[in-house]
């Protein structure tokens, strides 16, 4: 048995009231609109998410799903240029101006 802890009546110091930073639980509970689709995947690939699905405790489909979600965010955002970090504007016209 671990020992009783002790308060004693000592200032606390000046105490700061900081922002609610969590998040509500409607928020946590939050889930995208599922699509349903058909897709014929290798025998190779469904062997392998069944395989780490049961390693990991979880269903290999939603493995699959959130492998899916991340390429889409990763690759979703427009490009950046690597000099400026800024996205590129487009192909330019033939005469080489953009238009204002």
């Amino acid at each position: 048995m671990s020992a009783r802890i002790k308060y004693t009546p000592e200032p606390m110091g000046s105490p700061k009231v900081v922002a609610d930073f969590l998040p509500a639980p409607d928020e946590l509970a939050f889930r995208e609109e599922g699509v349903k689709v058909t897709l014929a995947l290798s025998k190779r690939s469904i062997e392998f998410f069944k395989r780490e699905a049961a390693r990991h405790n979880t269903q290999y489909q939603r493995m699959i799903r959130r492998l899916l979600d991340g390429y889409a965010e990763h690759y979703g955002q427009p490009p950046t240029t690597p000099s400026t970090g800024r996205t590129p504007a487009g192909p330019r016209p033939r005469n080489g101006r953009r238009q204002p």
